[in-house]
């Protein structure tokens, strides 16, 4: 799970593109972001360094004198989520600022942008089990206080350019993708047919398990239809007809949601 992982973009022309990896980058947290494709990046503490007026929460953080106005910052053209922050306050605050300046932080407008500028977000599980007894707050739970706010504040909803990771399809077919050339490599010649998912959390592995095979019922379908209608059927790259959801219940959030009482 990656911290401190709020990243805004200068750069979005490879918003969906292949995984790459760069050499030597400026710290772990841009790791992910870099390997996405993404090649001018700045991060929030980033951010709040090149504009220190914004963070005013911590007092210690305040500056001591009025710097000066920078007008040489370029502008941000997007906003990428990978995962929940060590300071929040901080990072929904220069995150509200972006998206209310349209990328650039430093100046005001009187009217905010509709739509906004793009929001890639990651890793939507509300929360998650650790040592503790109960779960802890997490990425999802950030992601519902920066929709609260900027629906608060603006009285419009955030939209989100994409959603990657459990519960989304995109996530499961990834890994199909990546079971099936795992297959090819150890020269099975018979396709996989059947995908177990196995997780702890009903709210995202089982659910988004659930969606996919859901996706796959539906895909069947409509190859069937089209068979029958022409006569004819491309082949698929994939031969997956289901995918089973397999929930582990004395381990992580589902060992908490069967402790608590029921109504």
């Amino acid at each position: 799970m990656l911290r401190g992982s709020c990243v805004c973009l200068w750069s979005l022309s490879r918003m969906l593109g292949t995984f790459y990896s760069m050499a030597k980058p400026r710290s772990c947290q841009l790791c992910w972001a870099l390997r996405l494709g993404f090649k001018n990046v700045v991060t929030v503490d980033e951010l709040r360094m090149a504009f220190p007026v914004l963070d005013m929460v911590d007092l210690q953080r305040r500056p001591k004198t009025t710097p000066l106005p920078r007008n040489d910052f370029p502008a941000i053209e997007g906003v990428l989520l990978l995962g929940e922050p060590v300071r929040w306050e901080t990072s929904l605050q220069l995150i509200m600022d972006v998206l209310l300046s349209n990328g650039n932080p430093g100046t005001g407008l009187a009217t905010a942008p509709y739509p906004h500028l793009p929001v890639l977000a990651s890793n939507m599980d509300l929360l998650w089990m650790a040592e503790a007894k109960m779960p802890r707050f997490g990425h999802g739970t950030f992601l519902l206080c920066l929709e609260t706010i900027y629906r608060k504040v603006t009285g419009k909803e955030l939209r989100y350019k994409g959603l990657m990771g459990k519960p989304s399809i995109l996530t499961y077919q990834y890994a199909e993708e990546l079971i099936r050339q795992q297959a090819e490599r150890r020269g099975w010649a018979a396709p996989i047919q059947k995908l177990y998912a196995v997780g702890d959390n009903p709210m995202s592995d089982v659910y988004g398990a659930n969606l996919f095979n859901q996706y796959l019922q539906m895909a069947k379908h409509e190859r069937a239809e089209k068979l029958g209608a022409s006569g004819l059927l491309k082949q698929r790259s994939s031969a997956t007809q289901s995918c089973a959801s397999i929930l582990l219940t004395g381990t992580g959030l589902a060992q908490w949601i069967k402790r608590r009482p029921v109504d």
